[in-house]
């Protein structure tokens, strides 16, 4: 471990950016390898509207935000990771030969020198701008029915996308509903073998204009259209797009893949050297339980590289040292 440093001049370890599943994850096990480590969070979770969190066992139906209060009282013991909440505005590369690998800048005005980078910042969903959704939000009208189909199951549901956008969201929703109905927002440019899958399978499809969800108490109760009559559902799932919640990533050279996550390999690491990506913002598969596990996934190679790094450096020293007479 490396003395303290003058606070202008302190490198850390790692900057971990984002303290959602992924970040804490991280954060934590860096810690119990007595790295030096910065944690900075804005405070705005991409699940800040859900109800509960889902699917990870010993925390199933918590409140995301007090599953995130549990994670940091874990900190407790490990006194070399620091929190601040605070937005991390820019990161650039350092220059060739540098003792860190990144600066990075935060909102109140500070620069924070770092030898790895972790963003564990997650995504934004395009939540559809439909009159009357918000109230509905995260009680009737969800993103993800791995998270909260079990909460509607044997209801009607309604599956929300433009175009064919919904279609595989509609098929999928049919292990929970005991009737879906599929929300096209305009044509549904599907074949007539698709049509006649979905027949069989008892899904209506609607390709009226959506013009407002109606409900009360946070409770889904129809939707209504531009022209035809309402249907009566009891609970929405939208599949619309996302966009990353920060723009580090593409700043730093991060690879992109065709759905707008960032590109990672071998425990999380990206195509810049000493930059990791962990959580909603680097794969398909979007789950707290996923998001935790990528974070412990990049610690552990962070933790490693750090270890190859400190080792060679004290072999150098070791070696310039005189000879013993």
């Amino acid at each position: 471990m490396s003395g303290e440093l003058e606070r202008d001049e302190r490198v850390w370890d790692c900057v971990v950016v984002g303290a959602g599943p992924a970040g804490l994850s991280a954060a934590l096990l860096l810690g119990r390898c007595r790295r030096r480590v910065l944690v900075c969070d804005t405070g705005r979770p991409r699940n800040s509207w859900s109800a509960a969190v889902h699917g990870f066992f010993t925390r199933d139906a918590t409140p995301p935000r007090e599953l995130l209060r549990l994670g940091r009282t874990d900190f407790l013991p490990y006194d070399t990771v620091v929190f601040r909440d605070v937005e991390v505005t820019a990161a650039a590369r350092a220059a060739p030969g540098a003792a860190y690998a990144f600066e990075v800048a935060t909102a109140d005005g500070r620069r924070e020198r770092c030898r790895k980078l972790l963003l564990a910042t997650g995504v934004l969903d395009v939540i559809p701008a439909i009159p009357g959704i918000e109230p509905l939000l995260g009680t009737s009208v969800h993103h993800c029915p791995y998270c909260d189909g079990w909460e509607h199951r044997e209801q009607r549901i309604a599956a929300y996308g433009p175009g064919d956008q919904a279609l595989g969201l509609a098929l999928g929703l049919t292990v929970w509903a005991a009737e879906v109905v599929l929300l096209s927002d305009g044509r549904c440019p599907i074949d007539d073998a698709e049509r006649a899958r979905l027949d069989a399978l008892g899904i209506v499809v609607r390709e009226e204009k959506v013009v407002r969800l109606e409900g009360s108490g946070g409770c889904l109760e129809r939707v209504v259209f531009d022209a035809g009559p309402p249907e009566e559902c009891q609970a929405f799932f939208f599949d619309t797009s996302q966009r990353q919640h920060s723009p580090l990533a593409a700043a730093l050279g991060c690879r992109f893949n065709a759905k707008g996550t960032v590109e990672t390999g071998d425990c999380e690491a990206t195509n810049v050297p000493g930059l990791f990506v962990a959580g909603d913002a680097s794969k398909e598969t979007q789950l707290v339980s996923v998001a935790v596990a990528e974070g412990t996934q990049a610690a552990f190679a962070i933790n490693r590289d750090l270890l190859k790094e400190d080792l060679a450096a004290r072999e150098r020293l070791g070696a310039a040292r005189p000879s013993p007479a």
